[in-house]
């Protein structure tokens, strides 16, 4: 893709995190922007930041888990844009539960957002893309699409699916005039453990908040989780913007932090005791991710 400038794009998860800025960045580039959220309140706030450049913006209230309304976003966005050319399925949930302690019911919250609702959008977006001259899917997995950590069983069942979806996508549209990308993240400060659904047992310790307690002394509680994840993840501004120049380069794997880039060479090394070199990368680079957020 040569420039956003006069592009629409239609970006779901927009209230917070890398969804709002993608959407503001996306702007600033000239790009025409749909945003979509199931909240309403956050999403009127991420459309009064857009609406500081001179871009055409509409507002969706969406629930990504209703096919039905997925199925009709397309011809809401043309309607009111006359065009789709990219496409972000952003929107994601988690919840932290050991497998055998998971209900239904939270299972399949998570596998209908993070993975259906990716599936159902691309799906309804694909046709409209392949009709415009240079268009692009953009569909976000996680650096847990590429390694597992206990209690995320859910969460990593959909990443990975979301992973091999994508990057089968990338080989159908092969030389297309449809890039496809997959996008990898690594610990951004988003709100998505404030959201998260938890469901760990008191006699059960969560592996990951131990190992995070021994290393920099965080509490155990989701509260005290989530703002740690909230205030010492990369900015989502500077998340958002390796997105969009991956994006012009049309890389088909995005990945987001040294920390993604080094979890993943550490499952290639050595594939089922990567767990074991976590502690030796993620106190530094704790200390050297760069959580200011961009100027924009």
């Amino acid at each position: 893709m040569q420039s956003f400038s006069g592009k629409v794009a239609v970006i779901t998860g927009a209230g917070s995190g890398m969804g709002r800025y993608l959407a503001v960045l996306l702007a600033k580039a000239g790009a025409n922007v749909a945003i979509c959220e199931i909240n309403p309140t956050t999403l009127a706030e991420t459309e009064a930041m857009v609406k500081a450049y001179p871009v055409k913006v509409t507002n969706h209230v969406l629930d990504v888990a209703d096919k039905a309304a997925i199925d009709g976003l397309p011809a809401q966005v043309i309607d009111q844009h006359g065009q789709v050319d990219l496409v972000f399925n952003n929107a994601g949930v988690t919840v932290d539960s050991p497998f055998e302690d998971m209900s239904e019911q939270d299972w399949d919250w998570v596998i209908n957002i993070n993975l259906h609702g990716v599936i159902n959008g691309s799906r309804a977006f694909l046709p409209h893309l392949k009709q415009r001259p240079e268009a692009a899917l953009i569909n976000t997995s996680s650096i847990f699409g590429m390694i597992t950590v206990p209690n995320q069983s859910v969460y990593h069942t959909a990443k990975f699916a979301v992973r091999g979806f994508t990057e089968c996508l990338a080989k159908e549209f092969k030389d297309s005039n449809v890039q496809i990308h997959s996008v990898h993240p690594g610990h951004i400060g988003t709100n998505i453990v404030t959201n998260a659904r938890m469901n760990t047992k008191e006699d059960k310790v969560n592996p990951m908040q131990e190992m995070m307690g021994k290393l920099i002394g965080i509490g155990s509680t989701q509260e005290e989780m989530a703002d740690f994840f909230r205030n010492n993840g990369m900015h989502p501004s500077r998340a958002s913007n390796i997105i969009l120049k991956g994006v012009l380069k049309n890389k088909s794997r995005i990945f987001i932090g040294a920390d993604a880039k080094l979890m993943d060479l550490s499952q290639r090394l050595t594939p089922m005791h990567y767990d074991m070199l976590f502690p030796l990368f993620t106190l530094p680079l704790m200390l050297l991710r760069n959580k200011k957020p961009l100027r924009y």
